[in-house]
């Protein structure tokens, strides 16, 4: 049930630095191992929101009209190579030199899961980007999502977790150039386009 264009895309979406990444792997640098821990918990519980809001959308399209959900699952795969142009082009704007302070654990994974859950385009993400790997002939299309939001949870953790366990065992090695940055998301942006393009032409 789950393809093998599901777990490239969503691993690489949850690889590339972006605000999360940023936060846990700041975290793993200025804390310990737990706090950095903590950090990818908190990012990882506030996508269940987000995630529930899609899930729940997407549900009343498909009772509505089988048409419609093919037309979202198009858009989906046009929202995939959006991605993958704002990843190239926002290469040049991130970074990871942004440092917090060692705090509560509790305090580390409210401030985790604030990140995510005042962040409106991850709806937007996933209601894009679930449709595209739902398989009609497999059946229980809500059960699918279900299934799929759930791998891409654990995928956000264990990735997230490996960040900041990293971060904090080779604090001074982490690669945190402006030039490793840009590397990073040009070479992912690359890999999602032609996974959108793929997708776009298989699910025709």
């Amino acid at each position: 049930m789950i393809s093998m264009e599901f777990v490239i895309t969503a691993l690489v979406v949850v690889l590339v630095p972006g605000t999360g990444v940023i936060y846990t792997v700041s975290t793993g640098l200025t804390g310990n191992r737990k706090s950095g821990i903590a950090a990818a918990a908190g990012c990882t519980l506030g996508i269940i929101p987000h995630l529930t809001t899609a899930i729940t959308g997407l549900s009343a399209v498909l009772h509505m009209s089988a048409q419609a959900f093919q037309i979202i699952k198009f858009a989906g795969c046009l929202y995939l190579l959006f991605l993958a142009w704002t990843m190239w082009n926002s290469s040049d704007s991130v970074n990871m030199n942004g440092k917090i302070r060692n705090g509560s654990i509790l305090k580390i994974i409210i401030k985790g899961l604030l990140i995510n859950i005042l962040n409106p385009k991850l709806t937007l993400f996933f209601f894009a980007f679930l449709p595209v790997f739902i398989k009609p002939e497999a059946g229980e299309p809500l059960k699918q999502m279900v299934l799929l939001g759930l791998v891409f949870m654990g995928m956000t953790f264990a990735v997230f977790a490996l960040y900041a366990l990293l971060a904090n065992l080779v604090q001074k090695y982490i690669p945190g150039t402006k030039f490793f940055l840009k590397k990073v998301h040009r070479t992912f942006s690359v890999i999602i386009l032609i996974l959108a393009v793929k997708l776009s032409f298989s699910r025709q």
